[in-house]
């Protein structure tokens, strides 16, 4: 018992002055490897008498366990040290701007979008609205039905909507008997907002579109949209315009001419379109305005009564507005830019002039 203090003594002092794995792992096998002192002690065993091996066999197992126990903590400290060691030796201090690194990188630059989104998505919450999100795969109901399309609207016809073939479903409906289709606006977070929460209520809903369109330079067949929604009592037209002028404020940083016109959209009653004078060749003509001179910008309205509806709203008691404005062409008017499909392009040499700084 004395020798197995002893080997326990020596072992953890000649194991405390080890910094490298070779020497930590040599050491173990000094000790309880094949021909290690722990492993000789351990074959003397059959030498002994019951009472003797009874009392010792524990003992000198226990020692064995320990020295393999201690050699793995021993392992793990030296790895740990020689990571924090190379993490320090190649650390870069990416804030200096001195340095070789720093001068090397190009910055790739932010796309003009998600400028526009992270600035018009600050400007909606500082004016109390909470930012909404949904699927890009929908079903008839919150995509057309929800909304006060019904089945025989031009909008689902095959030219400007993208259906889904279910394999699993020879009839392509779901459970609910509702065909799926890549939604063709943002309108479809409107209805699931309305359906999570009572009134009153206002939100935005920022996310990508899908129509079946033939490109130019102002349509795309997947763009941008963020719609906004204000549910409440005694909402009027005042209401709305007063949003949109103070949203268009804020992004222009000008205050920038505007039209309101009737527009028919099932969703709304009554509806309006709301154009902006064109900024890229100042209502004078252009390809962007079709040489009109004005850019539809925002279709909005007051939220139909079905709408309201179907969202489990009484629209006895409560009234709201709803608009829908187009990310892409509000880039196009703040960065005068000309063509629609740059935004899709996937061309560096184009984000690399937006920076956020």
């Amino acid at each position: 018992m004395a020798d197995l203090s002893q080997i326990k003594q020596e072992f953890l002092q000649k194991l405390s002055s080890l910094n490298k794995e070779a020497d930590v792992l040599n050491l173990k096998a000094e000790y309880v490897g094949k021909n290690g002192v722990v492993s000789e002690l351990l074959k003397s065993l059959k030498d002994m008498n019951p009472e003797e091996r009874k009392a010792f066999g524990p003992k000198a197992n226990e020692l064995k366990d320990f020295i393999q126990d201690q050699a793995t903590i021993q392992l793990s400290k030296i790895e740990v040290e020689e990571i924090n060691k190379k993490l320090a030796e190649e650390k870069i201090d990416t804030s200096l701007t001195d340095n070789i690194l720093a001068k090397t990188i190009k910055h790739g630059g932010f796309h003009p979008r998600t400028l526009i989104q992270q600035e018009i998505e600050d400007i909606f919450l500082s004016m109390g609205f909470d930012v909404l999100d949904g699927p890009h795969i929908e079903d008839e109901f919150h995509n057309f039905e929800a909304l006060n399309i019904p089945g025989d609207h031009p909008a689902r016809d095959m030219q400007d909507t993208f259906w889904f073939n279910d394999p699993h479903n020879p009839e392509d409906k779901d459970a609910n008997g509702k065909k799926h289709l890549l939604r063709t606006h943002t309108s479809t977070i409107q209805v699931r907002g309305m359906l999570s929460r009572k009134p009153p209520f206002r939100f935005i809903a920022p996310g990508v579109v899908f129509r079946c369109e033939r490109t130019d330079a102002s349509h795309e067949m997947v763009f941008t949209q963020l719609e906004g929604m204000m549910v409440g009592k005694d909402i009027s037209v005042a209401n709305l315009i007063y949003f949109m002028k103070t949203i268009l404020k804020e992004i222009f940083k000008k205050d920038v001419e505007v039209r309101l016109r009737p527009g028919f959209f099932p969703f709304v009653e009554p509806g309006f379109e709301l154009d902006i004078r064109c900024l890229i060749c100042e209502g004078k003509g252009c390809s962007v305005c079709k040489q009109v001179g004005w850019v539809e910008l925002l279709p909005c309205g007051m939220v139909h009564p079905n709408v309201l509806r179907a969202g489990g709203i009484d629209p006895e008691v409560y009234n709201g507005f709803a608009f829908g404005l187009g990310l892409d062409r509000l880039v196009m008017m703040k960065y005068g830019i000309d063509d629609i499909r740059h935004l899709q392009s996937g061309d560096l040499r184009f984000n690399s002039q937006f920076k956020l700084y």
